[in-house]
């Protein structure tokens, strides 16, 4: 059997932008987070930069629950404490949560409203990048339905519903579709890359309970694009 090779880890450019804070308890915290920030640490030890080493500085308690890709913009709950995070975990992994995204995707999609179900699994020697594989791919199933279609710029605009958590599962999805999201250098054509300054792939909407009451927790955020 041939060793796969670990990609060397790169340096991520330093993000400016800010994380904003759209919520605050002694629990959890919602936050937007900017294209460009990376949500843990990465590996490279330059790396250090990140949703979470930023909010530590003024919540030392604070923990993560969820990733969003380096490039992805939006929603995310961050828990406060061993306990919460513990709550907030269990409602990820058993998918209590709801989660919509807005994306601007190259063409004019056709259908006003549909369901991409297609597994995925890790593309091994092109990792990150993920793949279909209907034998080996994990469940992966995404709700989508056009918000807008913009024939001058042969563009539609996308509201995505992630019924599974894959990684880079909204990315392959469009890709799969025949839409690639513009600035999508994983999966997008050169022409679809080059339509876009960035990933335009951004979480707009995350409903949790909140860990000590019970009751739903929204956080909104509207598309830098």
């Amino acid at each position: 059997m041939t060793a796969i090779e670990t990609p060397a880890p790169f340096l991520v450019p330093f993000c400016e932008a800010p994380v904003d804070i759209l919520f605050a308890d002694d629990t959890c915290l919602l936050v937007n987070k900017p294209s460009g920030l990376l949500s843990v640490p990465g590996r490279h030890p330059a790396n250090r930069d990140c949703v979470i080493s930023r909010l530590q500085e003024t919540y030392p308690d604070a923990q993560i629950v969820h990733r969003l890709d380096m490039d992805t913009s939006g929603v995310m709950v961050i828990a406060r404490g061993k306990e919460s995070h513990r709550h907030l975990s269990r409602q990820f992994q058993e998918r209590e949560t709801e989660k919509k995204y807005c994306a601007v995707v190259a063409g004019l999609v056709e259908e006003d409203s549909g369901v991409i179900e297609l597994p995925l699994r890790c593309d091994w020697p092109n990792r990150p990048k993920q793949m279909v594989d209907f034998e080996q791919g994990k469940p992966a199933l995404t709700n989508y339905e056009v918000l807008e279609r913009c024939p001058e710029a042969n563009t539609s605009r996308l509201k995505l519903t992630p019924v599974t958590g894959r990684s880079h599962q909204l990315r392959v999805h469009c890709t799969e579709l025949g839409h690639p999201i513009l600035g999508c250098r994983f999966y997008g054509s050169a022409e679809s890359i080059a339509a876009a300054p960035r990933l335009n792939l951004h979480a707009s909407y995350l409903r949790v309970k909140h860990p000590v009451t019970g009751d739903a927790l929204i956080g909104q955020s509207e598309p830098p694009f």
